[in-house]
């Protein structure tokens, strides 16, 4: 396995398919991430630490010029010296390369040309994409995994590389994605967004959507005293048994028997006192909500939007008055309402012919009705020009109303923040969004949305105060700094101490200090902190073992995926009953895929029998630990007799 990238994600995904999948890997980095810290995948921490230390000492030999000759590889250019520099030390735990770009001398040099998979994961699209390019020239038959954040360029890559592949290979883009040279294009962004949505916005309900299948699983508390566990329903996991972690790891891995448990099987969910639960809702195909999109939208705006409140008032006492004047008219003359309307409107208009000889109570109506015409005027003009501004500033920014309460304040709008946007305003839910760049990413999308946006950096007095973040719900902080998120939390609590506060943090060891930090400064409120590269790994990494995972949820410190599959084989599910095939702490079947019309979720049954048989052709929807997802797509596992 190659893994390529500059970033995070590219040191975790080549953790996650190392010391859970097993696998050799070569990981591409640019030479300034030498001095970066990968992060730590389970019980590989101190591996990881020790290979990292490994690199580090291998670069400051280089530059101080003590280092020796690339070993050059057998698929590499001959001699020491190539553009990718020299090779970092191969042991047990793999291979690290220092290079700028994924050149073609690079990928040679790190062996494309016989690797299984390689995953292009820079933040940069085109970087991605030219890599890809190159590795399927050097490699027909490689697995590719691209990163890319455009969804629709995304697509048509997908096509064009499976294509490729297809020509190369000979035979149809169908037989070369048989023969595995298939092409994946994920985004961390998009996986990563729902799971930092519904944390931020109802803490209890985790959602996964992605190819018209919806899963929805609900956190529910430890049931009380003469209450059972709902049998009908699959139980995900379970919570941590206490809120002070003993082994201070916050619910992850290291957490041990007292953290979280996934995938539990029957007995221990019912010995279970005093732990919450997240249970499976739903499993089904939906088409899901589509933004409004293309020319023109957010260019109109709602009617409600166009008047201000106090004018609204100002018309509906106007509109008030000219009712209550025609109907004092009809019952002075008693002639018809609607004549009577007719007369009035005329009278408010100037018109009408002058009331001489009529009544006394006809003379009084027409002259309130011309008083009342004289007061009309001003509030046409005002509802003239505030439409007209309101036209004229569709374009622009929208700030946040006074009287808004109980949104969501997210911070930073790049790609990530995108992507929380979009799903926030699919949930219909209120949001105001603080960017310091003008020009970043989805500003553009928050003004289509018509969603306000502060402008500002959020670490200066008075930029989450213009937010309203005394009123808020919950706080979303997903800017790609640690330190600015903290920043901005901290800030936060100190307004509101019970506000909900979701952060988004990259260092794992820095995240469990924080939350444990926060948790016990503020023991009621709640406080998460999400990796969007410890949620996004796992896509990765089951995408280069040949499976595309549907997504992830997280579980407190944990995460769980999801992964659809044909059973034919995989001998732990393969003729075996439900019951039977259900591995507790690996893997769980929770639905079967019928191939029929994808229509009101008639294609699936998710409330599947203990007793069923899964047979070969089945198509299944499970849910999986990192270490079950590990074991049922792992080739060394797999290729063992009797695996």
């Amino acid at each position: 396995m190659v893994v390529c990238g500059d970033d995070g994600l590219a040191h975790r995904l080549a953790a996650e398919l190392r010391h859970v999948y097993g696998e050799q890997v070569t990981l591409v980095v640019p030479p300034s991430e030498r001095t970066v810290r990968p992060p730590v995948v389970g019980r590989a921490r101190a591996v990881s630490a020790a290979l990292l230390d490994r690199v580090v000492s291998a670069a400051v030999n280089r530059a101080s010029g003590n280092g020796g000759s690339g070993s050059g590889g057998s698929g590499g250019p001959a001699g020491g010296g190539s553009a990718a520099g020299e090779r970092g030390e191969r042991g047990g735990a793999g291979t690290v390369l220092e290079a700028a770009e994924p050149t073609e001398a690079v990928l040679a040099e790190a062996g494309v040309d016989r690797a299984a998979a390689l995953a292009l994961v820079y933040d940069d699209d085109e970087t991605n994409i030219r890599a890809a390019l190159t590795a399927r020239r050097i490699n027909p038959r490689l697995r590719l995994v691209l990163r890319l954040y455009n969804r629709r360029l995304g697509q048509h890559i997908e096509e064009l590389l499976d294509q490729a592949a297809a020509l190369a290979i000979g035979g149809t883009a169908g037989d070369a994605v048989v023969g595995d040279a298939s092409t994946t294009v994920l985004s961390d962004a998009d996986t990563a967004a729902p799971a930092l949505a519904a944390t931020a916005v109802v803490g209890t309900t985790k959602v996964v959507q992605t190819d018209g299948l919806l899963l929805r699983a609900v956190e529910r508390p430890p049931p009380g005293p003469g209450q059972a566990v709902d049998p009908r329903r699959a139980t995900l996991a379970l919570l941590s048994s206490t809120g002070n972690d003993p082994s201070f790891a916050d619910g992850s891995d290291a957490s041990g028997d007292q953290g979280p448990q996934l995938l539990p099987d029957a007995a221990t969910v019912a010995s279970a006192t005093g732990r919450g639960s997240v249970v499976l809702e739903q499993v089904a195909y939906s088409a899901g909500t589509a933004l409004p999109s293309g020319r023109g939208v957010g260019v109109v705006a709602p009617f409600a939007s166009l008047f201000s409140r106090r004018l609204r008032w100002s018309l509906a006492g106007l509109v008030a008055c000219v009712i209550a004047l025609a109907v004092a008219l009809w019952l002075a003359t008693g002639i018809h309402p609607l004549g009577a309307v007719y007369l009035t409107l005329l009278d408010l208009f100037a018109i009408n012919d002058p009331a001489i000889g009529s009544s006394t109570e006809r003379q009084v109506l027409q002259l309130l009705s011309g008083l009342m015409g004289l007061l009309l005027l001003p509030v046409l003009l005002a509802a003239v020009l505030e439409a007209l501004g309101t036209f004229r500033g569709s374009g622009s920014l929208r700030k946040p109303p006074r009287g808004l309460g109980g949104h969501v304040v997210l911070l930073g709008l790049g790609k990530i923040g995108t992507r929380v946007l979009t799903r926030l305003r699919e949930l219909d839910i209120p949001v105001v969004c603080v960017e310091a760049t003008p020009e970043a990413r989805g500003v553009a999308v928050a003004r289509r949305l018509r969603v306000p946006v502060v402008l500002g950096d959020v670490t200066q007095e008075g930029v989450l105060e213009a937010a309203r973040i005394r009123r808020a719900h919950a706080l979303l902080a997903v800017t790609s700094s640690d330190t600015t998120n903290l920043e901005a939390a901290l800030y936060a609590r100190s307004l509101r101490p019970d506000l909900r506060v979701v952060l988004r943090l990259y260092d794992d060891d820095f995240a469990t200090a924080v939350y444990r930090t926060l948790r016990a400064a503020h023991p009621h409120a709640l406080t998460r902190s999400r990796s969007v590269s410890h949620l996004a790994a796992p896509s990765f990494a089951g995408a280069m073992m040949g499976r595309q995972i549907l997504g992830a949820i997280p579980v407190e410190r944990r995460v769980l995926l999801f992964a659809a599959l044909e059973v034919g084989g995989y001998a732990q599910l393969a003729g075996k009953t439900v019951g039977e095939a259900f591995r507790a702490g690996y893997w769980r079947v929770l639905a079967l895929d019928t191939g029929e019309e994808r229509q009101g979720g008639s294609g699936l049954v998710w409330d599947l029998p203990e007793t069923y048989v899964l047979r070969n052709e089945d198509r299944v929807v499970l849910a999986a630990t990192r270490k079950g997802l590990a074991e049922l797509l792992g080739r060394r596992r797999r290729d063992r007799p009797g695996a």
